[in-house]
This record gives C-alpha cells, structure tokens and sequence, in this order.
C-alpha cells in the first residue's frame, strides 16, 4: 500500500495554468459586492418653520400675478373713485372702486365707499351686499349698518312693512324726525319692538354727530372721505335744522 505521504504534494508543485500561448494566467480576485441601493428616497431634511416659507411663498405669488403692484395701486383707484362721485360722475366712480378690487381683492370688505355709490344708482341689492360686508369687517361702524338699512328698506319696501316699529324707523331715517319720539312710542310695548325702536334711535343719535362732527372738524376741506360722506349723509337721511 503506497504511503500517505505520497499523496501529498507541496503548494510549489502545483503549476499554474497557462493559455493558448504559454501566457501565465493566474485566478483574478472576486470584485467586492455593490453597494445595496434602496428603492426609497433618501431621507427628508430637517424641516423650514411655515413661518418662514409663507413670506416667501407670497413674494413669488406677487412676482408672478403682479399682486405687490396691484396692492399699492388699489388705493389711488379708491381715491380717484371718491374724487369722481365728489364731482357728480357717481357710475364713474364706481367703475374705480371696481377696478381698486379688481387690483386687490381685499379691498371689497372695507370699501363702504362703493356701497354708496351703488345706493345712488339704484342699484340697492349690490349696495346692500357691500354694507353687509363692511359690517361684517367692523361691526363697530354705526354708518355702515344705517345704510344696511336703508338699501334693504329701498330693495324689500320696508316702509310698507307690517311692523309699525319698522315704518316708523324707516320714516325717521328717511325724513328726519324726533329719536325720542320713536323710542317713546313703543316705550310700553313687546320685547322685540322696544329693542328695535331703542336700537334705531341710537343709531339715528350716532349719525346725526356724525353729520355735525363732519361738517365741523378741521380736516372738512382736505378729507374726501369726509366730504362723500357728508354730500351723501344729509341727502338720503337729512339733517334736523
């Protein structure tokens, strides 16, 4: 039996392959794996405070709609509106206050300026819409929920309304009269009536000091709004004399 050890054979007896030409041709190195790549995207950076995107985000929405030119130019329509109803040309200047919120949408909840123009033309449903915006802005102007009043009293005929309370608030705001009057003359009667009448004597008292506030204060000659609101004020509600 042959021994063990002629089985064995030393690494330097292994001759290495050799090609077609008697090149050399020694065992190549396996290449290291790919890196594994995730079908996910990478992982979000940290977020950007809304606060701090939402200026950004509108400069971009004004260079692309011109809305930052639009905005400054809405308040020269407004006044070139007013200046066109100071001058009798009350369809011109409610072409202007059109075109101020054409330029600038936000202009429409405070344009109360609008809202008498449209009384002027008849057109009391649109008027009506334009004090009801106004209030709802602030509710706090007394003006604004007067002519509320008196365009709906033109558009739904509240002079011939049922309520004695109301023809007789619609008639003092209309004619002139006696506040006091109105308010004693339901003074004893429901709860509903009682509040109305109070409620319309105040506010009779609040624009007849803005009549006089208006013709006598200091900035009379150089405030257009003051002058709009004076012409149109002492036309439609009267002053008492």
């Amino acid at each position: 039996m042959a021994s063990s050890s002629s089985f064995l054979r030393s690494p330097a007896s292994f001759q290495p392959a050799t090609g077609a030409c008697g090149h050399v041709r020694w065992a190549q190195p396996l290449a290291p794996p790919k890196p594994h790549r995730s079908p996910l995207p990478p992982a979000a950076t940290p977020g950007v405070p809304r606060r701090l995107l939402l200026p950004a985000a509108a400069g971009i929405w004004d260079f692309l709609s011109g809305g930052a030119a639009g905005a400054a130019a809405a308040p020269l329509a407004v006044r070139r509106g007013m200046q066109l109803f100071q001058q009798g040309d009350v369809a011109g200047s409610v072409a202007e206050f059109d075109r101020a919120i054409e330029l600038d949408p936000r202009q429409k909840a405070y344009l109360w300026q609008r809202g008498l123009s449209l009384y002027y033309l008849d057109r009391f449903e649109d008027a009506a819409e334009q004090f009801r915006l106004d209030v709802a802005a602030n509710p706090n102007d007394t003006e604004e929920s007067i002519w509320c009043f008196l365009s709906e009293a033109q558009l739904y005929g509240v002079g011939l309304d049922r309520r004695p309370v109301m023809r007789e608030a619609y008639a003092l705001f209309k004619d002139g009269g006696d506040p006091e009057k109105l308010a004693s003359n339901f003074s004893s009667s429901s709860g509903g009536e009682l509040f109305y009448a109070s409620l319309y004597a105040g506010l009779y008292y609040e624009s007849q000091w803005f009549i006089v506030s208006a013709a006598t204060g200091p900035s009379r000659d150089r405030n257009l709004e003051i002058e709009m609101i004076l012409i149109i004020v002492m036309d439609c509600i009267g002053a008492n004399k």
